[in-house]
């Protein structure tokens, strides 16, 4: 297949390029050009946000799908949609359990709890400020997956992969562990909410096998929730940290102000059945937690 992948160029987006390109697969890596995709793929230079130099870079290039590792934003996809549905037969954007956050519910949250075909896109809000971005990431996740499905031309072969909090990889760039093996090492307490939740997680090599698999499965579309059964807590974490690092766990409630990365005084948790019907099988998180600690912390006992 012929296979666009814009990003790629870092965690689990490297892996899904590398396994991509190990399955014979024709692969095009589209980035701004700071890293190189993996070995076998071919690399084309562009931003993403400049539609005309964008349409420039790739030329005539057609492709069977295009895989979005990078879409943040209604506008971003906007440009996408103009671009590059034109040119591709189906298309995967990378999405996020950040798109229910506002979905406040006990149970575990399936796809239709936030349907793309009806939610609202606002392309005038300030979407190329990078702080209102980051502050508005799941808003932006969720407009851009709007984008797509509302779209005539593009909703028949779209689909958007809800990705749970990842873990693992000694490339893991967010520090969100260390947070926690910096504490746990000294004793410094960690601070959690008062009310605090688990959420939903997944191995960084399982997402990047799904993404592989999915990219080659033309009949799945719409929204599809990636996870590993087996919700983590805080203290879950905590303990798989402190079995690598040693040292002592002390969570300290607190009624406001900022909390540790992996601390929720909302529920995130998702329901992976559709995945398992369409035939993925996750693993569960304790088949995986204390690997994927071991990765990123490596060396740091």
């Amino acid at each position: 297949m012929r296979i666009c992948v814009i990003g790629g160029s870092r965690y689990f987006g490297r892996r899904v390029v590398e396994r991509l390109v190990a399955a014979g697969h024709r692969v095009t890596v589209v980035n701004r050009g700071s890293t190189a995709p993996p070995p076998g793929a071919e690399h084309v230079v562009a931003d993403r946000d400049d539609e005309t130099a964008l349409r420039a870079a790739l030329g005539s290039r057609a492709f069977d799908v295009v895989l979005d590792q990078v879409c943040y934003t209604p506008r971003q996809a906007d440009v996408a949609r103009r671009v590059l549905v034109p040119r591709t037969a189906r298309y995967v954007l990378t999405s996020t359990v950040e798109v229910y956050e506002h979905e406040d519910s006990p149970r575990p949250l399936r796809e239709e709890a936030v349907d793309p075909r009806t939610v609202a896109v606002d392309l005038s809000l300030p979407w190329d400020d990078p702080a209102f971005a980051a502050a508005h990431y799941g808003e932006g996740k969720r407009q851009a997956e709007a984008v797509f499905a509302q779209d005539p031309a593009a909703a028949a072969a779209f689909a958007a992969v809800r990705v749970a909090h990842v873990l693992g990889g000694d490339d893991d760039f967010t520090g969100r562990l260390t947070h926690y093996a910096d504490r746990i090492r000294t004793g410094e307490p960690i601070a959690v909410p008062a009310v605090n939740h688990p959420a939903t997680y997944v191995y960084v090599e399982d997402i990047a096998d799904f993404l592989a698999w999915l990219a080659e499965r033309t009949d799945i579309t719409g929204p599809v929730n990636a996870h590993a059964p087996g919700p983590l807590h805080t203290r879950d974490i905590c303990a798989a940290v402190a079995r690598w690092t040693g040292g002592t766990v002390v969570l300290r409630e607190v009624k406001s102000g900022p909390v540790s990365p992996f601390s929720f005084a909302r529920s995130y948790g998702m329901d992976n059945s559709r995945a398992a019907a369409l035939g993925y099988p996750f693993r569960h998180t304790s088949e995986w937690l204390d690997l994927a600690v071991s990765e990123t912390l490596g060396g740091q006992r």
